[in-house]
C-alpha cells in the first residue's frame, strides 16, 4: 500500500497553442513553442501536439479563431488530453471561455512558469518570492475563480454573495501580498548582512539564460555539488561558493536563469535574489552556443541586466556546450542562401565574437574543454579587480607569477 502511495502521479497529456503574428513570425513562433514544450516537460506534463494559427492579433474571446478552437476541441476529445497550454498570457475572460468550450484545464505560459518555480523552490526565501508572484498573478483573475457561482457579473438579478465573496478574497489576497512583501524585506536585510560579513573579497556572478550550464560550471570551478539538471530553472536559490584559482580566492555566485516572456511579477519578486548580481564585481555571462537561438537569448539576458542596472559591469561572455554544437553541411548544388544551421563553430568564432578579444571564450563545462584557458582568463580579471582594491598586494602577485615562470 505504501508503495502505491509513493508512486509518481501519471503524466498529464497536454497540447500547446501559439500564434503567428506580424510581430512574431513563424520561425519565432515555432521556437517559442519548442521552449514551451520544454517548460511543460519540466513541470511534469507530456506535450503530444502543437497548434499554430496565423492571426493579426489574439482573439479577445478565445485567443484563437473559431475554426482553430474547434480543431483543438476535436483533438482533445479524441486523445484524452487533460490540459491545454497557451504560449502567451490569457485574460480571465479568455480562460473562462476556453474552459467552457474545451471542458479541461487551461494554462498560459505565466501560469506554467509559476508552477515550475513553486515546484523548484527549496529555501524560505525562494518560496516566499514565488508565493508573492502567484498571488499577484491571481489577483486580477479572481472573477474566473468564481464562475461556478454565476453571480460575479453584476446586473439585475445577479448581485449577491458572489460579488461579495470576490471582494472578500481580493482583500485576503492583498493582505497576503502585503505580508509576503514584509517577509521579503526582513529576509533581504538578513541577506544584506550576510553579504556584508563576507568582507571585501572579489565577487563573481554567473548569469545567463536558463539551462545553459551555469550550475555545471559552478560545480567545476568550486568542486562542489550544486544541483544541475537538463531542465529549465533547475536552480532557483542563489548559491555562493568560495573558489581559489592558483593563489587567488574569490566568491562565485550561481543565480536563477532568465527566459523569454518571463512573468513581470516573477521578475519583480526575484529582484532581491538578483542583488547578488548587483553587488558582483565581475559577471560571467554563460551562453549555450549549441542552441539555435543563442543570440536572442543573449539579448534577453542583456535586457534583464539593463533592467537591474548592471549592464556596465565588467563581463566575460562564456560560450558553453561547444561539445554539443552541430551544423548541417550545405549541398554544393543547393543555391539557396545559407542559414544559421549551415554555419560552423569556427565561422561563428570568427564573426562578431572575434572582436570581443579578452571578453569572450569558448568552453565545454561538461567535457572540461578549454577550462584551463577559461580559468586563466577569470584569474587575470579577478586579479586586476583585487589589485585595484588592495594595491599593496600587487608585489605578492608579481612574486608568485615570477615563481610560476621559473
Amino acid at each position: 500500500m505504501f508503495d502505491q502511495l509513493k508512486q509518481e502521479p501519471e503524466t498529464e497529456k497536454t497540447v500547446l497553442v501559439g500564434l503567428i503574428t506580424p510581430d512574431q513570425p513563424e520561425n519565432k513562433a515555432n521556437e517559442y513553442l519548442d521552449e514551451l514544450a520544454f517548460l511543460a516537460e519540466t513541470a511534469g506534463a507530456e506535450p503530444v501536439r502543437t497548434f499554430l494559427q496565423r492571426l493579426d492579433f489574439p482573439n479577445p474571446k478565445t485567443f484563437v479563431g473559431t475554426g482553430k478552437l474547434e480543431e483543438i476541441k476535436t483533438f482533445v476529445e479524441e486523445n484524452e488530453i487533460g490540459m491545454v497550454i497557451f504560449d502567451d498570457d490569457l485574460s480571465s475572460k479568455q480562460v473562462r471561455n476556453l474552459e467552457a468550450e474545451l471542458k479541461i484545464k487551461i494554462l498560459d505560459r505565466t501560469n506554467l512558469i509559476l508552477d515550475i518555480f513553486a515546484k523548484r523552490a527549496q529555501t524560505a526565501h525562494a518560496k516566499t518570492q514565488v508565493e508573492l508572484a502567484q498571488y499577484k498573478y491571481m489577483l486580477p483573475r479572481l472573477t474566473r475563480l468564481w464562475t461556478h457561482l454565476e453571480r460575479q457579473r453584476g446586473g439585475i438579478g445577479m448581485r449577491g454573495p458572489g460579488e461579495a465573496q470576490i471582494e472578500t478574497d481580493r482583500r485576503i489576497i492583498l493582505d497576503k501580498i502585503s505580508r509576503l512583501k514584509d517577509e521579503l524585506i526582513h529576509i533581504d536585510k538578513q541577506k544584506a548582512t550576510q553579504r556584508k560579513n563576507r568582507g571585501k573579497m572579489v565577487r563573481v556572478a554567473l548569469v545567463g539564460y536558463t539551462n545553459v550550464g551555469k550550475s555545471t560550471l559552478m560545480n567545476v570551478l568550486s568542486k562542489s555539488d550544486v544541483f544541475a539538471e537538463n531542465k529549465l530553472f533547475a536552480t532557483l536559490d542563489t548559491t555562493v561558493r568560495k573558489v581559489i584559482i592558483d593563489n587567488l580566492p574569490f566568491l562565485l555566485t550561481d543565480t536563477v536563469g532568465f527566459i523569454r516572456k518571463l512573468p513581470h511579477d516573477l521578475v519583480e519578486s526575484f529582484k532581491s535574489t538578483l542583488d547578488e548580481v548587483r553587488e558582483a564585481d565581475l559577471l560571467l555571462h554563460i551562453v549555450d552556443i549549441s542552441h539555435g537561438g543563442f543570440e536572442e537569448q543573449i539579448e534577453v539576458v542583456n535586457k534583464t541586466l539593463a533592467d537591474l542596472g548592471v549592464q556596465d559591469k565588467p563581463l566575460i561572455l562564456v560560450f558553453n556546450k561547444i561539445d554539443a554544437f552541430r551544423h548541417v553541411e550545405k549541398d554544393p548544388d543547393d543555391l539557396t542562401p545559407r542559414t544559421r544551421e549551415n554555419v560552423t563553430l569556427e565561422e561563428l568564432q570568427q564573426s562578431w565574437m572575434s572582436k570581443m578579444s579578452d571578453d569572450c571564450i569558448f568552453i565545454s563545462a561538461k567535457e572540461l574543454s578549454n577550462m584551463e584557458a577559461f580559468k586563466e582568463k577569470v584569474y587575470a580579471r579577478v586579479k586586476d579587480i583585487h589589485i585595484t582594491r588592495f594595491p599593496y598586494n600587487d608585489f605578492l602577485f608579481q612574486k608568485y607569477d615570477d615563481q610560476e615562470e621559473l
